[in-house]
C-alpha cells in the first residue's frame, strides 16, 4: 500500500509532477520511493542509488531521462534518506544483512506495478546500488537492460589494508561493536564536511554545490560513515558476487579513470567477462559519473537511452 511521502521537489530540480510514497518492505521497514514522470512512454528506469544517497539527488538525472521519454523510479534504501534508520545514531550507515536490500528491491518493484509504470524496465545503479543491482539481476530482476555507474563490486583499499579491514569488521560485529563507525570515517555527511577542492566525488563544482545545498536544506537526508557491520556485510557480498558468472543481460558500465572509492580493477574484471557488455571509462572522471559537468551529463544521458533503445528495438 502506497501512501504520500514528502518530496523536496525544489531541491531535486526534477521533471514536473514528481511524487514520493511511503511503503513497507517485507520485514516492516519503512522505505520511500520517488517517481519522476515523463510525457513519453518508452519505459521506466529503476534507479538504484548508492550509500548515503536519497531520491532528490537524482532529480536532474531524472529530468534528463524524462526529456528522452523515460520515467524514473528511485528509492531511499533502508538506513538512509527518509527511510527508517536502523540505529539510534541516525548518521551511521548501517545494515543488518546485505540481503535485506533485496527486500527493498522487491518493495520497489511492487510500487512500480502499483503505479502502473510503463515497461520495459531498465536498471540504472550507482555505487552500492550497483552491488545491490547485480544481486537483483542474478536473482531475476525483470529489466530489459542494466547500466552501472561506478558499481561497488569491490571497495577501494590498499592491498595491506584489505586483511585488516576483514579482521576488524568481522571481529567488531562479532563482539557487539558492529554499530561503531569504520575507522577513518565519522558521523558527518561527506559533502557537508569536506571542501570541493580535493574531493573524491566530482570535478564539477556546480554539481557539488547542488548536492551540498540539498543536505544543508534538509539535514535529515544526511548520512555519515559506514558502521563496522555494514563494512563486513559489504565485503562479504562483494566476495560472494565475484564468484558468480556475469549474466547475459545487456549491460553498459560507466566509471571514471580517477575512481578512488570503489575498486576499479574489480569493475574491469567483471566487464571483461560480461557477455556483450560495454565498458566506458570517463577520462579524469571521479566516483559520481552522473554528477559531472552539463556536457558530460548530456552525453551520458544520450548514451544511456541509446543503450536502452538497443535492447528493446
Amino acid at each position: 500500500m502506497l501512501a504520500d511521502a514528502p518530496l523536496f521537489a525544489d531541491l531535486a530540480e526534477g521533471p514536473a509532477g514528481a511524487r514520493a510514497f511511503w511503503l513497507r518492505a517485507g520485514d516492516g521497514v519503512q522505505l520511500r520511493v520517488g517517481h519522476f514522470p515523463s510525457e513519453g512512454g518508452k519505459g521506466t528506469v529503476l534507479l538504484f542509488p548508492g550509500r548515503t544517497e536519497y531520491i532528490e539527488k537524482y532529480g536532474r538525472t531524472a529530468a534528463d531521462l524524462a526529456q528522452r521519454g523515460y520515467h524514473t523510479l528511485t528509492i531511499d534504501w533502508r538506513g538512509q534518506g527518509l527511510a527508517d534508520r536502523l540505529l539510534d545514531d541516525k548518521l551511521a550507515g548501517h545494515v543488518h544483512h546485505f540481503d535485506d536490500y533485496q527486500k527493498d528491491v522487491a518493495a520497489m518493484l511492487d510500487a512500480a506495478r502499483d503505479l502502473d509504470l510503463p515497461r520495459p524496465f531498465h536498471l540504472l545503479a550507482h555505487s552500492m546500488g550497483g552491488c545491490i543491482g547485480l544481486r537483483a539481476v542474478l536473482s531475476g530482476l525483470p529489466a530489459a537492460s542494466a547500466t552501472f555507474s561506478a558499481p561497488m563490486w569491490g571497495i577501494a583499499m590498499s592491498g595491506p589494508l584489505r586483511p585488516a579491514a576483514w579482521a576488524l569488521s568481522w571481529s567488531g560485529a562479532a563482539l557487539g561493536f558492529g554499530h561503531v563507525y569504520t575507522p577513518g570515517t565519522r558521523p558527518s555527511s561527506y559533502v557537508n564536511s569536506e571542501p570541493f577542492a580535493g574531493n573524491l566525488l566530482t570535478r564539477d563544482e556546480e554539481m557539488w554545490n547542488y548536492m551540498r545545498a540539498q543536505t544543508e536544506a534538509q539535514p535529515e537526508l544526511q548520512l555519515g560513515g559506514p558502521s563496522l557491520r555494514w563494512l563486513h556485510q559489504a565485503l562479504s557480498e562483494c566476495r560472494a558476487l565475484a564468484q558468480r558468472p556475469s549474466p547475459t543481460l545487456p549491460c553498459l558500465t560507466l566509471a571514471g579513470t580517477a575512481e578512488a572509492i570503489v575498486d576499479a580493477d574489480r569493475i574491469a574484471e567483471r566487464m571483461d567477462r560480461w557477455p556483450g557488455g560495454a565498458m566506458e571509462w570517463i577520462e579524469g572522471g571521479q566516483h559520481e559519473c552522473l554528477m559531472e559537468d552539463r556536457a558530460t551529463r548530456t552525453r551520458l544521458a544520450d548514451r544511456l537511452v541509446a543503450h536502452f533503445g538497443a535492447t528493446t528495438a
